[in-house]
């Protein structure tokens, strides 16, 4: 079987790790690389190798960061009232960009998954539960995904944080489509669905 020359096709071997890049979307990305000049491909590779040197979590939020603080923690002009809670950090700028949010969030890591293995220790629940307590927030808002994973956190953690009589619970609005992820919705179904956010009752 013909195989390209090794240096190309581990290329193409270590493209196709990427998620939603098949092996013809890999050859295409290898093929359009090694058509680049060498400084193109230089500055790539720097980028890569500095943004998983210098990227960290927010010690409060656990959003991407190159301080110990994100620039929405830091911010001193967010309402501290409310924390927005999303599954992962990419739904954080999805909200910011709607432009309808001016609170702070809390980045769970992902949504409970029992098949998959996710459980309450797998997500950054307890470091909610900590947060909204010492921060004394009125209102949290259930912004994970609208999937039969994402509704089943934002249930766990209503009754959690209700359990503990703790400040009003409620869940972003339909408008994002069932099934979908936040990262992919546009900003104004975004903006109306964090507007006709409602209470989780009881």
């Amino acid at each position: 079987m013909l195989r390209y020359a090794p240096p190309l096709q581990r290329l193409i071997e270590e493209l196709e790790k990427l998620p939603g890049i098949g092996p013809k979307s890999a050859q295409r990305l290898a093929f359009h690389l090694l058509r680049r000049d060498e400084a193109d491909l230089e500055a790539l590779g720097t980028a890569i190798l500095r943004v998983k040197r210098e990227i960290r979590l927010c010690a409060e939020c656990f959003n991407y960061s190159t301080e110990a603080l994100c620039p929405l923690c830091s911010d001193s002009t967010r309402d501290r009232s409310t924390i927005c809670v999303v599954e992962q950090q990419s739904d954080v700028m999805a909200l910011e960009r709607a432009g309808e949010y001016r609170g702070l969030y809390h980045v769970l890591g992902g949504a409970l998954s029992p098949i998959d293995g996710i459980g309450h220790s797998d997500l950054r629940i307890d470091e909610l539960l900590a947060r909204i307590e010492r921060l004394g927030v009125d209102e949290v808002i259930l912004a994970t995904s609208p999937t039969v994973e994402g509704d089943a956190t934002a249930e766990y953690l209503r009754g959690l944080i209700m359990a503990h009589d703790g400040p009003k619970v409620s869940r972003i609005a339909l408008g994002l489509p069932v099934g979908g992820d936040l990262d992919y919705a546009d900003q104004v179904t975004i903006a109306r669905a964090m507007r006709g956010r409602t209470r989780m009752e009881e």
